[in-house]
């Protein structure tokens, strides 16, 4: 069973785990839209904000730098009270967390979460260290904790089954974005031989207006045969 509420912006879901061993399930089924966090340094509930559809959208990236940086401007499309929201949320399911002062927040791209055999269940690392970020010194704020307290819901979800489909839809994606490249490239090559086919006939039609019979003074068969052999 999983923990769902609601933000303040609908365009958003929020979820997380009961317990460090649904956090581990969790892990293996998130996805590309999905923003991971949790207290730094501290134990805490593995807190996730899944972006709106598209938001992520890798079927037409080629390199790695591109995949990231269309991560980084996702993640910078979080507004800052949604942010603090999943701060406020975070720091309330953290045992140690909740009777703090404050707390610094981490959170950081699903896709940048490094899991290991030798690693505890629950227990995750990161793939990159600076693709991470931090929100220092938060606070307990009693009123949008409450809010978000009041729409909390338990449900089963077969999160396998759904990121089988979500994956789904991506592959074709990127199938017609190949498609679509190798069309154009195609498209491209015919109108280049096309264009270089063209410029060989115009050439031909220069070439015949300044034929040999242009040159010739007499037009005898002798004197082609002496231009030819100047030609030569």
């Amino acid at each position: 069973m999983v923990f769902f509420f609601e933000c303040s912006d609908a365009r958003y879901i929020v979820y997380m785990g009961r317990d460090k061993f649904e956090n581990e399930e969790l892990l293996k089924y998130g996805w590309p839209e999905d923003i991971w966090f949790h207290v730094d340094k501290l134990s805490s509930a593995h807190v996730y904000l899944r972006l709106p559809p598209g938001s992520v959208d890798m079927s037409q990236t080629k390199d790695k730098d591109a995949a990231k940086q269309i991560l980084l401007d996702a993640v910078a499309s979080v507004p800052e009270d949604i942010l603090m929201e999943m701060a406020q949320l975070t720091k309330e399911n953290s045992i140690e967390g909740c009777k703090k002062a404050e707390v610094d927040i981490v959170y950081t791209p699903y896709l940048n979460l490094r899991k290991e055999e030798r690693m505890d269940t629950g227990q995750v690392g990161f793939k990159d260290e600076s693709f991470r970020t931090l929100l220092k010194n938060v606070k307990k704020d009693k009123d949008i904790v409450k809010r978000l307290e009041k729409t909390r819901r338990e449900e089963k979800v077969d999160f396998a089954k759904e990121k089988e489909g979500r994956d789904a839809e991506e592959r074709l994606r990127r199938r017609k974005f190949i498609e679509e490249l190798k069309q154009k490239q195609k498209d491209e090559a015919k109108q280049n031989a096309e264009e270089k086919e063209l410029k060989s006939y115009a050439a031909l039609q220069v070439l015949e207006k300044t034929s040999n019979i242009g040159v010739s003074k007499t037009g005898t068969l002798e004197e082609c045969r002496e231009i030819e052999e100047d030609f030569m």
